[in-house]
This record gives C-alpha cells, structure tokens and sequence, in this order.
C-alpha cells in the first residue's frame, strides 16, 4: 500500500481529493493532510511517505517553497493547482505529473498510474545502484558513486575540485572543467565525501583540500586549482585553519 500526504489549504479541496483517491485506487492510502504549510514541512521531514499531492497557491509559502524545505526527496510529488501557468516549474521541481483543479476522473486515474510505475523504476533502480555501491566501496574504495541523470558515475577523489549548491540540487566541478548537477542538496553530498580530503568551506561550498593554491586570509577566499575563487565563511575559518 503506496502511503499519500496531501497538502492544500482549503480544506474542501482535501476532501475530494481524499474520496477521489480512496475510490480510484486500493494501493494508494492518505496517511495525512495538511492545510498548515509548517505542519506538512515537520510530518514530511520526520515520516516516510510514497507521494505528495501539493498545493501551489498557499498563504504563507508556495508549494515549490515548500519542496525547498524539505530535507529528502525520495517520494513521488504531485501539483495540484487551479493555475496552469506553473506546469514548467513543476517539472523543473521533478514532480511526476500536474493536476489542474476540478481534478477530472481520468487525469487522477492516469496519475495513479504514474506513481505505481514511479516506484517499480525506483526500487529496481535503488537495487541495483545498492549493488554497484557496495561493490565499489569493497574493491575501489577511493572511487565516489555519483547518481545522476539515470546512471551512476564512479569518480576518484582526485577528479572532484568543489561542489556548489544550487538549493535542492549540487553542481561538482572536475578537474576537467566538468560540471555534473545532481538531485542532492550540498549536506547530502557532503557524506558521500571522506572527510579526510574534503571540507565544507561555506554554507554553499565544498571544496578538496588537496586542489588549493592560496589562501587569501585578508579577503577570506581560497584558490583551487584552476584558478576557482571559493569564499571561506567565518564559522568555518577556524575549522579549516585546523586542517593544516
């Protein structure tokens, strides 16, 4: 049984969708709904849920502002909304489908479809990409697993000269002038780094300690390898000068 969140501030909207959703479908159940947006942030960062149908237009944030907030994305997410005008923005957002309210019938029932299917590929997926990391941490253990665009890069240490944050994703620049973007937030990406040879430099940076060049204490700034100008953050500074 799929577990659902639904977040939407009028309650009537709630309902419907709740009957529409017990109706169409015996393997979807709605776990809980929310029409406070802080609510439904605190319940989905501390509960595991297969999907969420989300609201955009609320009072105190919207619902992209919503996803922002959330600490992990491994659910299905759902628009629903009156407004067609957001459709881009929720798939730029990784949402699964759009709903536009009335709801109709055959919309909901395709959607239902859509997040079975998401959660096939994403068990098999998730499987699969267990077995190639295990392998990799057991025989290759300097190589890093990166998951992206439906495939995963296996990179040395040695390859990666900082990561960027760009809010619920990361950008990691290779020596190579690459830029990979994944579906991390920068915190996520910081556990798949050995402490040893990384250090969050900034609320936005990561940087390898073994790619910089100069450390500009005046200006707070390092260089890398490159020629990259990365700022050191005050609370880190400290931290940092205890690495050398």
């Amino acid at each position: 049984m799929l577990k659902a969140v639904i977040v939407d501030d009028e309650p009537k909207a709630i309902q419907g969708l709740t009957w529409e959703l017990s109706n169409f479908s015996d393997d979807i159940e709605v776990v809980k709904t929310f029409s406070d947006e802080k609510k439904a942030i605190e319940y989905i960062n501390t509960n595991s849920l297969d999907c969420l149908f989300l609201d955009i237009e609320m009072p105190t944030m919207d619902g992209f502002q919503l996803l922002e907030k959330l600490k992990r994305r491994d659910f299905a997410v759902v628009i629903t909304t009156a407004y067609n005008e957001y459709a881009i923005k929720a798939l730029k957002n990784q949402a699964i489908d759009y709903l536009m309210k009335p709801i109709d019938s055959d919309d909901l029932e395709e959607t239902l479809n859509r997040i079975k299917s998401y959660h096939t590929k994403t068990d098999s997926s998730n499987k699969f990409e267990k077995i190639l990391t295990s392998f990799n941490e057991r025989f290759n253990r300097r190589k890093i697993t990166i998951s992206t665009d439906g495939k995963l890069i296996f990179l040395d240490e040695s390859e990666i000269v900082y990561v960027e944050s760009d809010g619920n994703y990361s950008s990691i620049y290779t020596t190579l002038n690459k830029k990979i973007v994944v579906t991390k937030k920068l915190k996520e990406v910081n556990l798949l780094l050995p402490e040893d040879h990384f250090f969050r430099i900034h609320n936005s940076y990561i940087i390898n300690l073994n790619k910089i060049k100069e450390f500009l204490k005046a200006d707070g700034y390092v260089i890398l390898e490159g020629g990259h100008k990365i700022p050191v953050s005050r609370q880190k500074k400290s931290d940092f000068l205890d690495k050398f």
